[in-house]
């Protein structure tokens, strides 16, 4: 067995990268306010993320500008922040899980002991 640090470094690696196209796809049919989105990806089965690393991939999204947010006041307490995909969003969510499917596929080929071009 392979070391436990070296396996669990490797998913945690994993993890990080999935989590961006995660948030795209959570984003894709509709906008979602922050608490809302933040729930749904925790309870995403595999990625054992916390709300303390959403947030700053939320911004760090957004300055890049595949995010866009507005804030809608509420009456049952501070204002919710909803964000949504912009045009260069959406065109990267695309390429993001076509680039995906493509390495998934790879590496199922490459398990196989097959290599498909």
């Amino acid at each position: 067995m392979p070391n436990s640090d070296f396996l669990n470094n490797w998913t945690v690696q994993a993890r990080k990268g999935l989590l961006e196209l995660g948030v795209l796809n959570a984003l894709i049919a509709e906008e979602r306010y922050g608490y809302d989105l933040v729930k749904s990806l925790v309870a995403w089965s595999g990625l054992d993320i916390t709300e303390g690393t959403i947030y700053p991939l939320l911004s760090r999204l957004r300055k890049q500008g595949l995010l866009k947010t507005r804030l809608v006041e509420s009456s049952g307490g501070p204002a919710r922040k909803y964000y949504s995909l912009t045009d260069e969003g959406r065109e990267a969510r695309r390429f993001m899980n076509q680039r995906f499917d493509v390495l998934v596929a790879g590496v199922r080929s490459m398990s196989r002991g097959t290599i498909e071009e």
